[in-house]
């Protein structure tokens, strides 16, 4: 096998899980924002509620918010600090992104992850419910999807650095 196998079958899993995370991106922004309405409705309609509707649309929006973040890195639609990139090279701009994939999103997101995991751990351990009486459990899943988003980032990073220059630009031209 040569060194390109393993490098394509590695882009062709991380596409598979920004794939797969965007799916449950999609999923969940429509389960908040019908949940969102239906919440509305019954407490002005109706003047009734329930806590559990209103904590499977606080996770939905959770876990929604920390999946966009790797979705959105594959497709490039991370934020330039760079003022000047604009008039650089692309080549230029390739070694800025690699520099920092492996300077800041490797680390950051790493220490995330461990600094994350004794919480997540204890969580899990007891089974954290709500906070709220009579609130929907399973707190302890919606944890999980913190670690989980931080390390499909890394994934998605080194990803974006083992992508060919001309893929990319490809890509964020069709998006």
């Amino acid at each position: 096998m040569t060194r390109a196998g393993p490098i394509s079958a590695y882009l062709k899993f991380c596409h598979w899980l920004d794939r797969a995370a965007l799916a449950y991106c999609v999923a969940a922004a429509l389960f908040l924002t019908g949940a969102t309405l239906a919440i509305v409705i019954l407490r002005y309609g109706f003047g009734t509620g329930s806590i559990q509707f209103q904590n499977a649309a606080d996770y939905a929006f959770a876990s929604l918010l920390v999946f966009a973040i790797p979705v959105t890195l594959a497709r490039g639609g991370h934020v330039r600090v760079e003022v000047i990139s604009e008039r650089l090279s692309p080549r230029y701009i390739r070694i800025a992104d690699i520099l920092a994939v492996l300077v800041f999103l490797i680390p950051v997101f790493g220490l995330m992850i461990r600094a994350f995991w004794p919480d997540l751990s204890y969580s899990w351990s007891i089974r954290e419910g709500a906070v709220e009486t009579g609130g929907l459990g399973g707190v302890y899943i919606v944890k999980t999807a913190l670690p989980l988003a931080s390390a499909l980032m890394i994934l998605q990073g080194l990803a974006m650095i083992l992508k060919p220059a001309d893929h990319r630009k490809d890509v964020q031209e069709t998006l």
